[in-house]
């Protein structure tokens, strides 16, 4: 995978940044359930935050290999801090894909610097993966559009000052897609956001229920120009956010194997290194061999959205694969390490929590299979 010298300068800088910064305070900001202010702001020095914005509105987006590799080592170090950048990254990529030229004066230049930080809503309590089962509805009054209707799982929702809302503003359209737009809401009076979630792991950021009540928003607050678009535009940014999911994946599973590969070099059992022993051995061979597959899927998918076109079955597929791999290797470092994998001093402990988010996020893998196997089916197998 090609990067030019400038994009192989971010992910370096990146880089050092998890192994000079991150690591060093991670598990105590991760068991606190802290929100790492500090690393958060390092990370807008860095330009973290407009990855996905072109110039004249930030300094370039990069490619989306670059991005990706990016997001993996941020999640290399704690996948948290790649999931503050996701969702704002991919509003981003929406505004710069089908915003207005209103939108993207307004929101993008602030979006750049992380001066403004942007999510995602798109998952309803009684809705789940089945975004077309939505039940929040924007119905226009005037030159507005009045919401009503419940959000839950949004990532960053305190923090973010712009929520990228998917919701039906023609609640009787067939099919229903067709009534499903998205709405560029800031915090405006009639939107609350009710209670953060606990969660098993990817702590120290937030994770929201979101309750519109007769909340009041312009009509330009629509992305675009024209309703009932918006289940379409959310599919593209979707195929971002599956690569940075499977991204995000691949970098736990790095710092799993890292870890394991470590300390069976470090560990000694029956005078000798436990690697040399065949069951640990072999434990390490899986743990490579699965992690360069799951990354060769991520960078392909990522060369194939940059060639332009759908790549919605690359990303499922890579999204699928990295995190159900992810999931593997960080049970398996566990094994490796033994009763230490089991502390809460070590930090494979926090992969093995932090895994099983990939595979449940950004749609389901269960819903990943159906999108495959629609796409194999209808480009008559896999692409030659």
């Amino acid at each position: 995978m090609n990067l030019t010298a400038e994009e192989q300068a971010i992910v370096k800088t990146v880089h050092d940044f998890v192994e000079k910064q991150v690591k060093p305070v991670v598990q105590e900001l991760e068991h606190a359930n802290t929100y790492p202010e500090e690393l958060i702001e390092s990370m807008k020095d860095i330009g973290v935050f407009g990855l996905a914005i072109p110039e004249p509105y930030g300094f370039g987006a990069v490619s989306m290999p670059c991005f990706v590799q990016v997001t993996e080592e941020l999640a290399r170090g704690w996948m948290s801090l790649a999931g503050a950048m996701g969702g704002h990254s991919v509003v981003a990529k929406l505004i710069v894909l089908f915003g207005t030229d209103e939108q993207k004066q307004r929101y993008l230049p602030r979006m750049v610097t992380g001066e403004l930080r942007a999510t995602m809503a798109l998952t309803e309590p009684g809705g789940g993966s089945d975004l077309q089962a939505m039940r929040t509805v924007a119905v226009q009054d005037g030159d507005e559009y009045v919401i009503n209707g419940s959000k839950t799982w949004i990532s960053n929702a305190r923090r973010s000052g712009l929520i990228c809302l998917l919701c039906k503003t023609d609640p009787s359209a067939d099919p229903a897609h067709r009534g499903v737009s998205i709405l560029l809401v800031e915090k405006v009076p009639g939107f609350a956001i009710s209670k953060d979630l606990p969660k098993l792991g990817y702590k120290g950021v937030e994770s929201c229920e979101l309750n519109f009540t007769d909340c009041r928003v312009p009509f330009t607050a629509l992305l675009g120009t024209e309703e009932g678009r918006g289940f379409a535009q959310m599919m593209k940014g979707l195929e971002v956010g599956r690569l940075q999911v499977a991204a995000r994946a691949t970098g736990v599973a790095r710092a799993a194997f890292e870890d394991a590969l470590r300390y069976a070099q470090d560990r000694e059992s029956f005078g000798k290194p436990i690697w040399q022993h065949q069951s640990v051995g072999n434990l390490l061979a899986d743990m490579g061999t699965k992690l360069y597959a799951a990354r060769s899927l991520l960078f392909d998918a990522a060369e194939k959205f940059d060639a332009g076109g759908r790549c919605d079955m690359e990303a499922g597929m890579a999204k699928l694969f990295a995190s159900e791999t992810a999931m593997q290797i960080a049970l398996d470092a566990v094994r490796v390490h033994g009763g230490y994998g089991y502390s809460t001093e070590y930090d494979v402990e926090r992969y093995f929590r932090d895994a099983p988010l990939m595979i449940v996020g950004e749609g389901t893998n269960e819903i990943q299979k159906g999108v495959i196997a629609k796409q194999l089916v209808s480009r008559g197998g896999m692409d030659s």
